[in-house]
């Protein structure tokens, strides 16, 4: 590729540009010899070309509608449409409420359920043990009541250390 041909092409063009770039192309490669007055006579005969390339392409164009791309023209219609109307049907909504009704019912019946008790991470004392207990603590104070009637205490700090000493 010459030089010429590099710094002249565009990133884009068209077939004008195309037909400019080739003749300014070949100027540059005849140099100063060739003549003003025919270089004048080339751009006229191409011109006529394009012209009567345009001429055939528009008459093929307006013959062949049958392959006509993109939306058909559109014509008057002679009766508009009515817009339809949106809405629920009786049948319709008598559908939808039953269906939200067996919703909500079902909702109800879930919320009307008993929540389970958390399980409690404190353990629990038999009924047994808690008896058990309960007797021996009686026992205990029987005893101290005991010892209490048989000596009198003059202070109350011996009283409580005594039943421990035994």
């Amino acid at each position: 590729m010459r030089t010429e041909e590099r710094i002249l092409k565009p990133a884009f063009y068209s077939s004008n540009d195309l037909l400019l770039c080739q003749l300014i192309v070949t100027i540059a490669a005849l140099g100063e010899h060739m003549e003003i007055r025919k270089i004048i006579a080339d751009l006229t005969v191409q011109r006529n070309r394009i012209a009567r390339a345009i001429v055939a392409l528009e008459a093929l164009d307006s013959t062949d509608a049958s392959i006509s791309r993109g939306r058909p023209a559109t014509t008057a219609k002679a009766t508009p449409k009515q817009p339809r109307k949106r809405g629920l049907t009786p049948a319709g909504r008598k559908r939808l409420s039953a269906l939200m009704k067996a919703r909500w019912a079902a909702r109800r019946n879930e919320a009307a359920k008993p929540a389970p008790k958390p399980v409690r991470g404190r353990r629990r004392m038999s009924a047994a043990a808690r008896k058990k207990i309960a007797e021996a603590q009686k026992a205990r104070w029987a005893q101290k009541k005991a010892a209490a009637k048989k000596a009198p205490v003059a202070n109350k700090a011996e009283a409580v250390a005594a039943p421990q000493a035994e």
